[in-house]
């Protein structure tokens, strides 16, 4: 039903504004116009020779008949609320103050309908202003469709680099463990061969001291042996002359 409205609505649409007719007339040609957006055009206020802005036809006369047929389905279109909603911000040429509906593809502007009629628009190429959303919004989407595709690819990436970068650490976490635990085995193995080693120094250090200690201890007894010897002998010496021969005797 939304389908058959819309359609519906755009065979009532003027060609020049496209938007629902305002007072229809009708050319020679039988093409239907908004009078006043027939009237404002160029070519057929400034010219003797008037062509139709639809088909091009030329007229001699300026002829332009009331379609009444049009108007009264144009009024009955508005009463079933059929006709796009007028309540929509609307923006205005400046330089004509018509409204702004067509959208130049060549200079990326929006034009009213008398602009495109203007000489330096002439070979320039127009577009509704919602046909030409649609087709930008469908770029648009385009677009983001691909950017989405690529900030999926971009966070998989990354969550593979994270993973990566995991694995990473962890390999050099274990390898600074296995080096850490090898290196510890070779300070308890040098700790073990020092001691080896200091042991058999004391144990060399014993068998070499020992005859020297008792070499040393009868060194010490010999002496010990002269010291009392030479004792007992100043001792001799100190005594009284008879004494003294008497145990020298």
């Amino acid at each position: 039903m939304a389908s058959r409205h819309q359609s519906l609505n755009e065979d009532l649409n003027c060609p020049l504004c496209l938007e629902i007719f305002t007072d229809p007339v009708t050319l020679d040609c039988g093409h239907s116009f908004c009078r006043s957006c027939i009237a404002c055009t160029q070519s057929w206020e400034k010219k003797e020779r008037n062509a139709c802005p639809e088909c091009r036809t030329v007229f001699s006369k300026r002829t332009m008949r009331c379609n009444w047929v049009l108007a009264r389905m144009v009024q009955k279109v508005r009463q079933l609320n059929l006709a796009p909603k007028e309540t929509e911000r609307r923006l205005y040429c400046e330089e004509h103050q018509e409204e702004l509906k067509l959208f130049c593809e060549t200079d990326k502007k929006l034009m009213c309908v008398v602009c495109r009629d203007a000489r330096e628009h002439r070979h320039h190429s127009f577009k509704p202003i919602v046909e030409a959303v649609q087709i930008y919004k469908d770029e648009m989407n385009s677009s983001l469709a691909s950017l989405t595709q690529r900030k999926t690819a971009a966070l998989e990436a990354e969550v593979k680099q994270k993973q990566k970068i995991s694995q990473v650490k962890e390999q050099v976490d274990s390898q600074q463990n296995h080096i850490t635990a090898e290196f510890a085995k070779m300070h308890q193995s040098l700790t073990d061969r020092e001691q080896c080693v200091i042991r058999e120094l004391r144990q060399r250090e014993e068998e070499i001291l020992q005859p020297m200690k008792k070499s040393l201890g009868e060194i010490q007894g010999k002496l010990a042996s002269i010291q009392q010897k030479i004792a007992e002998l100043q001792k001799q010496m100190e005594t009284d002359a008879l004494t003294f021969l008497q145990v020298k005797r």
